[in-house]
């Protein structure tokens, strides 16, 4: 028996955001970082080229799109990564509420992730049955050994990216015990800070995993580089044996991309242009925001990657929404990712250039 799933937090934005509907320029909403710029075209084109598909797609993925996945990794993330280990998945946010169960989790057993995070960790720990720990330090733990722990780096909603250091004493900790680490890396190059460690870094890097994988998963996404939330694409890769435990747990559950949606995967993973220019815009698009908010009296805390600015008044995050909204702009509680984002707000910089610039001029 799964425990009971919290209500879904936007729902308590609502009367927020008709508040911030009223504004005489309408609303700039910052509050969900959904793409809002055009899939690729090639992508687009791969898609309706896979059209024809009466067949059942390969829940393994095709072999065309495991190849591409692993040349990416090795090209982008320095990750040497075995095309057999890789896995396709219908979206990301699927796999990290369906993770625990899929791995055997139940009653008695833990899954931690992160003080501050995305709620949907707390959701997969609840419907497979076990206990969900939100903290930042394994050592508090005591005795306690997790079936599973969550990392995510670079973070939602903070930006935060942990250094090489940091995560290679999680590879180790968890390692003498006999631990699954899984990294939700979906904004892994979306990298803003250039000091040197501060830049994200795949926990399946050599120079935290000491070359193997073993007890290691990431997790990618395609939905924020490539503007593909629409498809529903993404993957996990890492180690095998855990890879192949996934691969024939979903093929009975029927846990399978389409294959026009694999055929398009393929081609955003081969293809690192769009990549960039969509980079390019969310630099553009977060340096206005960043300088607007700070001028409005903000407080911009880590940020140093994602899609997201950590912004704080030093008040409760509702009564900053508040103020937001009589401007016309919607922003997103960090209460909604965690007791410690009490007096937190997240803004995303995932509007389109007009909605942002509108923002710029209210604050």
């Amino acid at each position: 028996m799964s425990r009971a799933l919290p209500d879904f937090p936007w729902d308590r934005l609502e009367p927020y955001k008709q508040i911030a509907v009223g504004h005489p320029d309408g609303i700039v909403d910052l509050s969900v970082g959904t793409p809002v710029d055009p899939t690729p075209e090639a992508v687009r084109n791969a898609l309706k080229e896979a059209a024809d598909a009466p067949g059942y797609p390969l829940t393994y993925g095709t072999a065309r799109l495991r190849e591409a996945a692993a040349g990416w990794l090795r090209r982008r993330l320095g990750v040497d990564a075995d095309p057999a280990a890789v896995l396709p998945v219908i979206g990301t946010k699927e796999l990290v509420a369906w993770l625990p169960l899929l791995l055997g989790a139940g009653p008695g057993d833990r899954v931690v992730f992160p003080e501050l995070a995305y709620p949907t960790y707390d959701v997969g720990a609840r419907l497979a049955g076990a206990e969900p720990i939100a903290t930042d330090g394994l050592l508090s733990l005591g005795p306690v050994t997790p079936k599973l722990i969550w990392v995510n780096t670079p973070s939602n909603p903070t930006g935060a990216v942990l250094p090489v250091e940091h995560l290679r004493k999680v590879v180790a900790w968890a390692r003498e015990r006999g631990v699954l680490v899984v990294n939700d890396e979906c904004y892994i190059e979306l990298g803003w800070d250039e000091a040197p460690g501060r830049q994200p870094v795949s926990i399946l890097h050599p120079d935290v995993c000491e070359g193997s994988h073993e007890g290691l998963l990431a997790v990618h996404s395609l939905s924020k580089r490539s503007n593909l939330a629409g498809y529903r694409a993404g993957f996990v890769t890492g180690d095998p044996a855990v890879v192949r435990r996934l691969l024939a747990v979903r093929k009975h559950a029927g846990m399978i991309v389409p294959a026009p949606v694999q055929a398009a995967m393929a081609v955003a993973l081969d293809d690192d242009e769009h990549v960039d220019e969509q980079r390019a815009r969310y630099a553009r698009r977060r340096k206005t925001l960043k300088a607007a908010f700070e001028g409005h009296g903000f407080r911009i805390d880590h940020s140093e990657a994602s899609l997201y600015l950590w912004a704080s008044r030093d008040e409760p995050c509702w009564d900053t929404v508040a103020h937001l909204a009589e401007l016309g702009i919607l922003v997103a509680p960090g209460e909604f990712y965690g007791r410690a984002g009490s007096r937190h707000v997240r803004v995303a910089f995932t509007a389109t250039d007009e909605r942002v610039e509108a923002a710029a001029r209210r604050l």
